[in-house]
């Protein structure tokens, strides 16, 4: 009987699993950039039709995140050679210059540490993955996409924003939240905090839902 080969994946609240790599911009390691977000995404392959699109998506929003703290960090299972002739491809054939490095994970240790192998979708080739890790080394979010289907941009700006808005503040974001717009205050904890609620001057809608800007 063959073992299958386990493939791990990162938890919320725990941080990020720690990796070394070689990228478009030289040697990375994740634990030397704490003091800063980092948005790392996966894709499946190098001059393939829907990540040339994502690309050139990402290198749109690089400034945004740049100055939101984060660093935008790429991956796929290619090597640095193959990196390096698409990004010099979709600056020559689409406009575009690629600011963020690409990390290269032909032996997928990084991918399979991450999880981004999903053998429904493929064996060799990483989904559309992108970890949330905060200033801290802490994975904050994860989102998944398959390989047939691009990411939409404005979603990781809005999710990077409503994560740094919970830590500045300590309130929580409701659904369809928006930079802006009104945040969530934590519930009370005790019957003491429930009964003063209403005199705090915050929007209620009842004891244990209430809202403020911040």
């Amino acid at each position: 009987m063959v073992e299958e080969e386990c493939i791990s994946f990162p938890m919320l609240g725990e941080p990020a699993p720690d990796f070394e790599a070689e990228t478009t911009q030289g040697p990375i390691k994740l634990s030397d950039l704490k003091g800063k977000w980092v948005v790392m995404f996966s894709h499946p392959a190098d001059f393939t039709p829907v990540c040339t699109t994502e690309f050139m998506a990402f290198a749109k929003i690089y400034d945004e995140l740049k100055a939101l703290n984060v660093n935008l960090i790429g991956l796929s299972i290619d090597s640095i050679s193959a990196h390096l002739a698409w990004v010099h491809d979709i600056r020559e054939k689409m406009g575009v210059s690629i600011p963020f490095p690409i990390i290269a994970d032909l032996t997928m240790k990084i991918a399979k540490k991450y999880g981004m192998i999903h053998p429904g979708q493929s064996s060799t080739a990483a989904v559309r993955c992108v970890f949330f890790i905060d200033d801290k080394g802490i994975m904050r979010a994860m989102i998944y996409y398959p390989l047939q289907n691009g990411r939409f941009m404005p979603e990781i700006i809005r999710l990077v924003k409503a994560l740094q808005t919970t830590d500045k503040y300590k309130v929580s974001t409701p659904a369809n939240w928006q930079p802006g717009d009104k945040v969530v205050v934590p519930p009370p904890k005790t019957a003491a905090e429930m009964e003063k609620r209403p005199m705090e001057g915050y929007e209620c809608k009842d004891w244990y839902l209430c809202f403020k800007r911040v």
